[in-house]
């Protein structure tokens, strides 16, 4: 399978003093139909789209889920928008289980399903020229939480984190197998709460699968504000290498919610300069997840925020080095 080139939007605001790309995530646009969506986003300006594969947009359990890729492929062509697949849907393949089954649930055939999502979002990433494909771990099972005895809990707790990362690992093996065969990145994000919740864990996970080339990451920027130790312009410098996917919103510390521009505590533009440095070229993706109820208010309001936050890196800084 060769993956169709990537996309260039012809009303792209990214130049050479700022090359950065922006888009915006589905996830917080909800309550409009996908093709309304692209749409709105393009008229706005932004260079893509991080496209989270759900029921309403583009199911990628739909049985006709290939005529409806081809059919997306042909909108973002012409409209010129870039694209990520995501793969963080609530609810796509159990109605009652937020993001389950994971690919740590106990029931093998339960972390199948999962990796057969992740699969399939390969194969739909390749067929629409998106840069990388987004996922990330889950949360610790509660079997394996629940291991820990009064007699050596430590040792008990490091039993339950092994066990769960070798499942990791094993399900990742067939998905990083099928994005190498694609040419698309598979780009595991750290998630407050999760099993792979930080950079170093991230580390973790790469040196257990023994650093395969299709392995990259995505990171997400309010994250780093809620529970990195470095401020997120040094965990941009420190995750250069592996950055194959970018989410940016606004966030506080220790606090897990994506909040609009201006309402958290993240200085924007040295993170921003810090991207531009790195020579990142990929997608900086808009996620608000929680505010589809205002989901074209705040696609409208949060690109001119980012082109004023370019704006403000000092000259010169553009072209440094990390």
């Amino acid at each position: 399978m060769t993956p169709t080139p990537h996309r260039t939007n012809p009303r792209s605001h990214a130049t050479n003093a700022n090359p950065l790309r922006f888009g915006y995530g589905t996830n917080g646009l909800a309550d409009l139909r996908l093709d309304d969506a692209l749409g709105l986003l393009a008229d706005l300006g932004y260079d893509g789209v991080g496209l989270t594969l759900d029921h309403m947009h583009l199911d990628p359990l739909a049985p006709d889920v290939a005529a409806r890729t081809r059919k997306v492929a042909r909108r973002l062509d012409t409209l010129g928008l870039g694209v990520t697949v995501e793969t963080g849907a609530r609810y796509v393949l159990d109605p009652r289980r937020k993001h389950g089954p994971s690919l740590l649930d106990p029931d093998p055939a339960d972390r199948a399903r999962r990796v057969d999502l992740l699969i399939r979002a390969v194969r739909i990433a390749a067929d629409l020229g998106a840069h990388a494909v987004h996922c990330f771990s889950g949360v610790l099972p509660a079997h394996l939480a629940d291991l820990a005895t009064p007699a050596d809990p430590a040792a008990t707790a490091d039993t339950a984190e092994d066990t769960a990362w070798k499942r990791l690992a094993e399900a990742l093996t067939p998905v990083l197998d099928a994005a190498t065969h694609a040419g698309v990145p598979l780009a595991v994000e750290p998630e407050p709460g999760h099993l792979l919740a930080t950079l170093a864990d991230f580390h973790h996970l790469r040196r257990i699968l023994g650093d395969p080339p299709a392995l990259g990451l995505t990171l997400d920027i309010g994250h780093c504000q809620c529970l990195e130790p470095l401020p997120p312009a040094d965990c941009v410098r420190a995750a250069a290498p592996w950055l194959r996917h970018v989410q940016i919103e606004d966030m506080r510390r220790g606090r897990h919610e994506h909040l609009p521009f201006g309402d958290g505590e993240i200085d924007f533009p040295p993170v921003l300069e810090a991207l531009t440095a790195t020579g990142y070229q990929a997608l900086t993706v808009v996620e608000l997840p929680r505010h589809s109820h205002a989901g074209p208010h705040f696609a409208a309001q949060s690109l001119p925020f980012l082109h004023r936050a370019a704006r403000a890196i000092p000259a010169g800084a553009e072209g440094s080095t990390p």
